[in-house]
């Protein structure tokens, strides 16, 4: 499919797309003859993971890796093989690794929002006592 069609599917900009290409997030599997990126459905899926950890905060080299080794885990979730025991090791590690880091973002982020929403609340409180105050005082219709 075209860059266009993978913005509206993922969410993301042309011009992310096309950025993440550049910094090697992502690669089109090819190109048409009129030169127009073309990308597979698992081009497609790796965009939308990387825009799902936009939240992270992870750097764009750290989002190639945690893609690089998603893309090693078998895609029908069984076991991985464990006939190298030093590369399975290494990406166990790396996979707990960026989990830690996830879910320690994760949590600050549930912090952030439960700040926002008590400031959010608190203006809720402060425009009921002003509506309250000006329905007393009977200037309801200054108030809207």
């Amino acid at each position: 499919m075209q860059i266009g069609e993978v913005s509206e599917r993922t969410g993301l900009s042309l011009r992310t797309i096309r950025h993440y290409e550049n910094v090697g997030v992502v690669t089109p599997s090819e190109r048409s003859e009129g030169g127009f990126r073309l990308y597979t459905e698992a081009e497609v899926r790796r965009l939308a993971l990387a825009r799902r950890m936009r939240p992270l905060g992870l750097c764009l080299e750290d989002v190639r890796s945690v893609l690089d080794l998603l893309e090693q885990l078998p895609a029908d979730g069984s076991p991985l093989p464990e006939s190298d025991s030093e590369a399975y090791e290494k990406l166990v590690t790396q996979l707990r690794k960026y989990w830690v880091e996830a879910d320690a973002r994760c949590e600050d982020l549930r912090r952030e929002l439960g700040q926002a929403e008590g400031f959010a609340r608190s203006l809720h409180d402060h425009l009921a006592r002003v509506m309250d105050a000006a329905a007393a005082d009977g200037r309801m219709g200054a108030v809207r």
